[in-house]
């Protein structure tokens, strides 16, 4: 048993945020729900940032103000009248809790400001369209007066993807466009609206038989971190990947077709499972973040739901190298994936015993007993989704790769301990940033045969900023590579000093020749390394899209995947961009 703490407890914030305050904007998630650090998360981060329990007994500025600030609305009053004659006036907002509530994702940047009292880039008003109907016109409309249109789904964009930075009206496309269009069986497909949230999604497809008939019920197997508070649209526009990835696939290989709604008129791809007509349009479509067009409806592959055959199961290997080449071998083993597969490095692994109950149990004694020290092992945990044999083939198979390399099995406990947080962690950091302590993500797309290069060049960096924790693990994996995705934490509560650190990450993850993005998307924050990552050619590509769809460029305007981004914000590594 872990020992029971007797210390220091933080008061940790635990309140609904006032209503229409900074804090209700910038915190993740459901109001009512918090998760706070435990002891032993509390007493790492003293020990890595040199601070004591004073320092935790006054907190930084928190963003409890109400939403106040003097940006006028560039509209006219009958464009904004016309609007609402188009929707309704019930589903045009003014105000600017409503313009803020959708300016912001929840990037790091995004944060810091809302607890600064900073609003910028916020659109002139915020419209909820009904249906595909009231898009097309407030898209031909917008084209005619040239104003520019941006659009929120769930809000979790971590790229700066929502921002209004050239004024103009956004879409909240949750509000209304939520619902299932189609729902196919035989085919197992159904097609949902973009304002379709994942729970939604899932309870939909999980209740198949009730709702639709069906035979049995079915998961649309598709689970990000932010699951709870994403939607389908967001998903699609930015090819996002969920932690489940591994067997289902990323969204990318989920999306049968869709419809968007551009300037130049409907792009509507048809529902085929495969074909050879020139290019992909739907390829092309996906992963454009709102700078074509907007998506209305995608037509997602579903599955049989069958949790009664998941295999969870976790292991500790005694070093890096030692878990990469395992899990090479298990991408490439060609018996099946499993469906969760989450290697930590050493250091993530350390703080993951912490967070996940593990650190002070037998399971730990038993590891010191067997050679495994602190600051070199490294946990993989996953489990199996499919039919029952295959996920028992799956698992042996696992397990037989990882004992070759010396793992420990570590039981499906640490797997169960993780599963409890894998959508609750981001709410740690509103606790954490009410001291003066940030934690934010950046991920990248690398081969086997670059991956140490990358894991070491990155880390490198991170750590060359004196008390800081930067947490690695492997993630969303192929035979050919897998996602890195890293986790710093530093006492950083400047803005200026939080974005050096950023760009210098970044900076160093093309430098070492990972892809920017796996997952997140590029939005307006990584545009800027974008055109050196795929090259000048490939970006021509791009700009003579965006020039057929928008040739106005009043779809997400402002370095959106860095189409109309100046010479001189690209960005050159060691200068800081404004």
């Amino acid at each position: 048993m872990s020992k029971k703490y007797t210390g220091f407890t933080p008061d940790w914030y635990e309140e609904t945020a006032p209503e229409k305050s900074y804090r209700s904007i910038l915190r993740w998630g459901n109001p009512k729900e918090f998760k706070h650090p435990n002891w032993r998360l509390y007493k790492l981060m003293k020990s890595t940032f040199n601070m004591s329990d004073e320092d935790f007994k006054q907190k930084q500025k928190m963003g409890l103000e109400e939403v106040s600030f003097n940006l006028q609305i560039a509209l006219t009053r009958k464009q904004i009248d016309l609007f609402k004659e188009m929707v309704g006036i019930e589903n045009v907002l003014e105000d600017e809790y409503s313009r803020l509530q959708v300016a912001y994702g929840k990037t790091m940047l995004d944060l810091m400001r809302l607890r600064e009292g900073i609003a910028e880039n916020v659109p002139d008003i915020v419209i909820h369209p009904r249906d595909k109907e009231d898009i097309k016109k407030i898209v031909e409309y917008c084209n005619n007066e040239k104003i520019n249109i941006y659009v929120y789904g769930g809000g979790s964009s971590v790229t700066r993807g929502v921002e209004c930075t050239k004024s103009g009206i956004t879409l909240d496309m949750r509000v209304h466009m939520n619902k299932v269009i189609k729902f196919n069986e035989i085919n197992q497909t159904i097609t949902v609206e973009a304002g379709m949230s994942g729970p939604k999604l899932e309870e939909t497809l999980n209740n198949a038989k009730q709702l639709f008939n069906a035979k049995r019920a079915y998961t649309c197997g598709h689970f990000p971190q932010s699951f709870e508070f994403s939607v389908v649209g967001g998903w699609v526009v930015t090819r996002g990947a969920g932690q489940n990835s591994t067997y289902f696939g990323k969204i990318e290989d989920m999306v049968i077709c869709q419809e968007y709604v551009t300037p130049a008129g409907i792009i509507k791809t048809e529902e085929y499972p495969a074909n050879a007509t020139g290019p992909s349009i739907d390829e092309i479509m996906m992963g454009s973040e709102g700078a074509f067009g907007i998506l209305v409806s995608a037509t997602l592959k579903i599955f049989k739901y069958m949790p009664e055959n998941q295999r969870k199961f976790s292991y500790m290997f005694k070093n890096w190298q030692d878990a990469m080449d395992a899990a090479r071998e298990i991408m490439q083993g060609q018996f099946g994936f499993p469906s969760v597969f989450r290697l930590s490095d050493p250091e993530e692994t350390d703080v993951a015993m912490k967070l996940y109950g593990v650190e002070g149990t037998p399971i730990e004694k038993i590891m010191e007993m067997k050679g495994f020290k602190s600051g070199e092992k490294c946990m993989f945990l996953g489990f199996t989704d499919g039919e029952k044999e295959f996920t028992k083939v799956v698992k042996k198979s696992v397990h037989k790769i990882c004992k070759k390399y010396g793992a420990m099995y570590t039981t499906k406990y640490v797997t169960e301990g993780w599963e409890k947080g894998r959508f609750r962690d981001p709410y740690m950091r509103e606790d954490l940033q009410d001291y003066g302590i940030m934690t934010d993500t950046l991920e990248c797309s690398v081969t086997w045969d670059t991956m140490k290069d990358v894991h070491e060049g990155v880390r490198k960096y991170c750590k060359s900023r004196p008390n800081t924790i930067c947490m690695t693990h492997m993630s969303h994996v192929y035979p050919q590579g897998a996602n890195l995705y890293f986790i710093f934490i530093a006492k950083i509560n400047n803005i200026n000093e939080y974005l050096d650190y950023q760009y210098g990450i970044l900076d160093n993850i093309q430098k070492y020749g990972a892809a920017m993005s796996h997952h997140h998307g590029i939005g307006k924050m990584t545009a800027p390394w974008l055109e050196d990552q795929i090259g000048k050619n490939q970006m021509e590509v791009y700009r003579a899209l965006k020039n057929h769809f928008d040739p106005n460029n009043i779809m997400n305007p402002g370095g959106t995947i860095g189409l109309d981004l100046p010479c001189d914000k690209k960005r050159v590594p060691g200068t800081r961009m404004q």
